[in-house]
């Protein structure tokens, strides 16, 4: 009686590793960052400031455009970012201490023009906060066809 229930807890431990043993071994989707929208992430980890969902929304012919986006502080102190295409003007914001803006939601978007970029394609911007040498990264210029967008479309 003493062996058959032992073979049984073996049995029964077996068939639990074999269930859940996989999770050891295969990285788990939930602990992969990704931008959730149709715009990117920006972090520079030597900047105070971070971006997120930044993209730019765009005229049909992609000569200017309206930065969308939200600008977040989480440190103790007032920080500006500043925002360039190459070519084209630098913009600055100003973010307070442990704040964020957000652009096209709580403030009106910050209008690009000189875009020269169609919808659809991508642009370099380079983002540069505190003592960083920023960063630059390829922002999706999108249309105001889709209906959330329309109203973040500059108007002609």
């Amino acid at each position: 009686m003493k062996s058959r229930l032992v073979a049984s807890a073996a049995i029964s431990a077996l068939v639990l590793l074999g269930a859940t043993g996989c999770t050891f071994i295969t990285p788990q989707s939930t602990k992969i960052e990704y931008a959730a929208s149709d715009g990117v992430n920006v972090s520079d980890q030597d900047g105070p400031i971070a971006v997120r969902n930044a993209l730019i929304i765009a005229n049909e012919d992609g000569t200017v455009g309206n930065f969308v986006g939200a600008v977040v502080n989480p440190s103790q102190d007032r920080a500006t970012l500043t925002v360039s295409l190459e070519g084209g003007d630098p913009f600055k914001i100003t973010v307070p201490a442990g704040g964020r803006i957000s652009f096209g939601a709580d403030e009106e978007p910050v209008e690009i023009t000189g875009l020269d970029t169609m919808p659809g394609a991508t642009v370099a911007m380079h983002f540069q906060s505190g003592d960083s040498a920023g960063v630059t990264t390829e922002i999706p210029v999108l249309d105001g066809t889709l209906p959330y967008y329309s109203d973040l479309a500059p108007q002609d």
